[in-house]
């Protein structure tokens, strides 16, 4: 758990009850869930009921009225138990809700945002085929017709599709423009002309869903575009930039989750007529882990607190989830060796954590584009 000097009360509680909703709701579901490649729907319910789909959303609208660093803190907790679900409630967060409260009109507000915190899942929609980390390549085309606009195209690897009745869909309504072509829409499940494809089988976060989107000749109305027409690439980076401190939170928690789970084996497990924690090697692993976790708290808590802040925030969130990302890999991936042979099997949870760490490095931006993002601002000042 994080040093008390980094929390007020108020965040620390918060935190730890949503941590012991995990371990009680979530961690019997978690092998099951994982099988299935399915987030349990009783599960969902509850996410609701309990407000963590909404934590943003002002009480005005239904939802929670908390605080950027409250979503941060949700994500980190659930992270510890299962990243999928962690990662259901960071879409919905960090990227749907926030992308209608920054850029909504009253109008949209007042219709989307308390039926996101009340039961409608979010998803967003940027990547393509040839879109990703290119993310502005897009070939979904928005045409005008009949005083709105028809969306024909093809989305891939969009979060939360499975279970979402409402899209934050990116298309161009001029190719030629590049980036300024780019507009946001927002897109409903029983839109005619519009269905989600093939579900992903994936390596880790299985519950969480990612699907392809398929749109021939959707009719959206200006009333449903989010932003103005040509400004959608605004509406995404900054989206995306607090989205990389969700995704920082996520692999946290879940690098906290491995860690606990190998610190309580090695105390039980014994080679040599004692517990391995006894062995200096197993002492200097653990205190390895425990550092580079720490070390990755504070990035990301820094980020969240200066987002909070409106204080410029980027590298420092490029930073937490470059770390953060890079960090779970390893500590997860050690849990495992701590486990020793039983580490490789279902049997224990540190084997669907070190395949759930992996998706870090490379969703919301992979670690070379952060990287990128360091380097620029470093070489900017």
């Amino acid at each position: 758990m994080p040093p008390l000097s980094l929390l007020s009360e108020d965040e620390k509680l918060f935190q730890s009850t949503v941590l012991a909703f995990a371990r009680e709701r979530i961690a019997p579901l978690a092998r099951s869930m994982d099988e299935a490649a399915a987030l349990d729907k009783s599960l969902l319910a509850d996410l609701f009921e309990i407000g963590l789909m909404g934590i943003e959303i002002p009480e005005q609208r239904a939802g929670q009225g908390g605080a950027f660093f409250d979503s941060i803190l949700a994500v980190e907790a659930l992270a510890q138990v299962d990243p999928s679900v962690a990662v259901v409630v960071d879409v919905q967060n960090t990227l749907v809700n926030n992308a209608f409260l920054r850029w909504g009109t009253d109008e949209q507000q007042a219709l989307y945002l308390p039926r996101l915190a009340a039961g409608a899942v979010g998803s967003y929609a940027l990547s393509e085929a040839g879109s990703g980390s290119d993310a502005f390549a897009l070939q979904t085309r928005a045409e005008p017709r009949d005083g709105g606009y028809a969306l024909t195209g093809r989305k891939l690897w969009i979060s939360n599709a499975a279970e979402a009745e409402l899209f934050l869909l990116f298309a161009t309504i001029d190719p030629q423009a590049g980036h300024r072509g780019v507009t946001a829409f927002v897109v409903e499940r029983g839109d005619e002309g519009f269905r989600v494809g093939r579900k992903e089988d994936k390596l880790g976060i299985r519950a969480s869903s990612t699907c392809e989107l398929i749109l021939d000749g959707v009719f959206v109305p200006p009333a449903r575009i989010l932003g103005e027409a040509g400004k959608g690439y605004k509406v995404a980076i900054e989206t995306l930039n607090e989205g990389r401190i969700g995704i920082a939170a996520q692999m946290l928690g879940l690098a906290q989750g491995a860690f606990d789970h190998a610190l309580a084996y090695v105390r039980q497990r014994r080679q040599f007529g004692r517990p391995i924690s006894e062995f200096q090697a197993v002492q200097f692993e653990l205190a390895e882990m425990a550092t580079q976790i720490e070390a990755a708290r504070l990035l990301v808590y820094e980020a969240a607190r200066l987002r909070e802040a409106g204080e410029p925030f980027l590298e420092r969130a490029a930073m937490a989830k470059l770390f953060a990302s890079e960090m779970a890999v390893r500590v997860a991936a050690q849990a495992v060796d701590l486990f020793g042979g039983v580490g490789f099997t279902k049997d224990y949870p540190v084997e669907k954590l070190y395949r759930d760490a992996k998706i870090g490095t490379i969703y919301e931006g992979t670690s070379n584009m952060q990287r990128q993002t360091i380097a620029k601002g470093l070489l900017g000042r």
